[in-house]
């Protein structure tokens, strides 16, 4: 008998495979960030778009994922230095995708939640 996953990783499962799309478009506003010729509707967009995905991954317990979003948003909206703000968002997006790819294997990995529930103090 095949171990099925739980409702826990499917609703997870649901919520994360809508981000990588979104990650080609954060990837590109970075990069147009970085190239000095972008205004003020770059950062909000992608301020914009941390938040959004930030909500989604709180939602479904996601943390290192949603904790990496809410970095990426804090940068997005940040004054200063635009190398300096780009520079943190290139790290944050690789850090963004290996928390990704982390939270994924997790969510569809059978049985890997039960792992973790039994590992929590009570």
């Amino acid at each position: 008998m095949a171990v099925k996953l739980s409702s826990r990783q499917v609703a997870k499962l649901a919520v994360l495979e809508t981000f990588p799309p979104k990650f080609d478009s954060m990837y590109r506003l970075i990069e147009e960030l970085g190239s000095l010729r972008s205004d003020e509707t770059v950062p909000r967009r992608l301020s914009r778009m941390a938040d959004e995905m930030k909500a989604g991954a709180q939602a479904v317990g996601a943390t290192g994922v949603a904790e990496t979003l809410g970095v990426m948003g804090m940068l997005a909206r940040r004054t200063g230095g635009v190398q300096t703000r780009v520079r943190g968002l290139r790290e944050a997006y690789v850090s963004l995708r290996t928390n990704f790819d982390g939270a994924m294997k997790n969510a569809s990995t059978p049985g890997a939640e039960a792992d973790l529930d039994e590992k929590l103090p009570v």
